[in-house]
């Protein structure tokens, strides 16, 4: 079996037609290459090269030889640089999974165009998918990263997490709305009253768990609006007139018209999320991660 390493060697002796300028291009020695060409043709029973006084040349056969072999040296030169680049996280699909609560906007959005400018090798495949649900994505080899709301109430011991700087919250109010007209931090506790759109699953954590929790805090239980959604939908229906929201930070570039925003009052108004891996993370996800850090 001829080696990748001999093909080379052939390869530069056919190129410069002599075992001296092969040996200086290959940084080897010539008595070392002249015994790997009688080794190679040995093995391969041929001849391979007519040496002349001037240098050698291809014979019929081994020039038969090397327009084959040509090609598969470029073929394994580029398996092995794509390998290299996938180990270095550089190419390859990264299977990403993101909440509800944690959209593509402000710093996700600007983690994925610097993820793009930075790997235009590497491709990215998007999903909305739960929380709760991310760490059997994960764990079963579907995804190779979340980005969830906290808190996860679904414990996954195979999972890696790393927590984000915590965002503030804020209250998402129809425009007609009295309390839409003040500016200043608004105190949970005027929203004691007010119907809230978003939906608290009761095996869920995320984004509404937070809220209802910081409710209880303050001493009351969030009223429900007749009609409630736990995606990004609900914005449109504080827009409609159904209710409020409070929302982090990162959400409120996706406001829609007819709605105003007022901050949360108070060092309890925040909300976290973490960046979730599997133990053996891929190059790439460990980029990605890294990147999504700097842009939090």
């Amino acid at each position: 079996m001829v080696s990748l390493r001999q093909i080379r060697y052939l390869l530069a002796i056919a190129d410069t037609g002599s075992l001296t300028a092969a040996a200086a291009r290959l940084y080897v020695a010539q008595p070392a290459l002249s015994r790997q060409l009688a080794q190679t043709e040995e093995a391969l029973g041929f001849s391979l090269f007519r040496r002349e006084a001037r240098g050698v040349c291809l014979t019929p056969a081994g020039a038969l030889f090397l327009d084959r072999v040509r090609g598969l040296a470029g073929m394994l030169d580029d398996a092995v640089d794509d390998a290299r680049r996938l180990e270095r996280g550089e190419v390859g699909v990264l299977r990403l999974l993101h909440s509800s609560s944690v959209p593509v906007a402000g710093p996700l959005l600007a983690a994925l165009q610097a993820f793009a400018e930075a790997l235009p090798g590497a491709r990215v495949d998007l999903d909305r998918v739960s929380s709760e649900l991310q760490g059997v994505e994960i764990l079963a080899g579907r995804a190779d990263i979340g980005v969830a709301r906290l808190p996860v109430l679904r414990r996954s011991p195979g999972l890696v997490p790393r927590p984000l700087p915590a965002e503030r919250l804020w209250v998402a109010l129809p425009a007609p709305h009295p309390l839409a007209a003040e500016a200043s931090p608004l105190p949970l506790e005027a929203l004691r009253d007010e119907r809230f759109v978003s939906a608290v699953h009761r095996e869920r954590g995320g984004l509404a768990r937070r809220v209802t929790d910081l409710c209880l805090e303050a001493g009351f239980v969030p009223r429900s609006a007749t009609v409630q959604s736990r995606k990004t939908s609900m914005l449109a229906l504080v827009a409609a007139g159904f209710g409020v929201a409070v929302i982090p930070a990162c959400m409120r570039d996706m406001l829609p018209a007819g709605t105003v925003l007022r901050e949360l009052a108070g060092p309890a108004a925040v909300a976290e999320a973490a960046i979730f891996l599997p133990q053996e993370a891929s190059p790439l996800a460990l980029r990605f991660a890294a990147m999504l850090e700097g842009c939090w």
